[in-house]
């Protein structure tokens, strides 16, 4: 039996095609959480649900139930990112952010927060056209952090001192500590005293400014390299989105 309707906005984070011209969605909206979603017919030419059902599509969803599924009724698109669609390389940085979203955001999980950080994060590749280079880590780094995994960052884990020296982040005990403070049973990786501030600043800006801020080439390496082995280590899973966008990027 049809349940009554809901009225939602949400991100589509993975279409899977079925039957004739059936999609079944994953996507990420503010107060249901991550959902599955039948979109019945979004492949048929001319469909009304088309748009509304493409990858990274943020749109305003009409849903209803059925049994244990959801299905979509009405799709009006809100925002398609047609900056990151028209470029092959940043299509596929926002699909590893798709991908790496959907992992860490449970199902009927409030994602208000993850969701605005996602479209931030959209925005500001595809309109403000900040470096991917910058983009990427601080994405990484704050989705963690709102996922449960936020690293200790504001002063060395063993010694206190608010400055460590010789910084360093432990991606698997996930604290910053001194050179000379080092644990066992961890995997450390070198910072500079700029990386360690940027490192700062994507888990502690506020939102609204979380890509408002530049960093020399050798930071913002020291950062990449810092976040990705940060996330590896703590879900301790790779993504196939990820290891694709390595094999195309420009700049390696």
């Amino acid at each position: 039996m049809q349940s009554g309707k809901t009225v939602t906005t949400g991100l589509v984070l993975r279409e899977t095609e079925t039957k004739e011209t059936d999609k079944i969605l994953t996507v990420l909206t503010p107060d249901l959480g991550k959902i599955p979603l039948i979109a019945r017919g979004a492949r048929r030419r001319n469909s009304p649900l088309a748009a509304s059902c493409q990858l990274l599509t943020y749109s305003e969803l009409t849903i209803y139930r059925r049994g244990n599924w959801r299905y979509l009724s009405e799709g009006s698109t809100i925002e398609l990112f047609d900056g990151v669609r028209q470029d092959f390389e940043l299509l596929s940085l926002a699909s590893y952010f798709a991908e790496l979203t959907e992992s860490v955001v449970g199902e009927e999980q409030s994602a208000a927060e993850v969701l605005r950080l996602l479209l931030n994060a959209l925005y500001a590749l595809s309109t403000l056209k900040k470096d991917p280079a910058l983009v990427k880590p601080v994405f990484e780094l704050r989705l963690m952090a709102l996922s449960g995994f936020e690293p200790l960052a504001d002063a060395c884990a063993v010694c206190g001192r608010s400055e460590p020296e010789q910084p360093m982040l432990d991606v698997v005990q996930g604290v910053v500590h001194c050179a000379g403070c080092k644990q066992p049973g961890g995997l450390s990786l070198p910072l500079t005293d700029s990386s360690l501030a940027a490192l700062r600043r994507a888990l502690y800006a506020d939102g609204k400014k979380l890509y408002s801020f530049s960093a020399d080439r050798q930071t913002l390496q020291q950062l990449q390299h810092a976040a990705e082995s940060f996330v590896a280590a703590q879900l301790e899973r790779s993504f196939r989105t990820l290891d694709y966008y390595k094999t195309i990027r420009t700049e390696q």
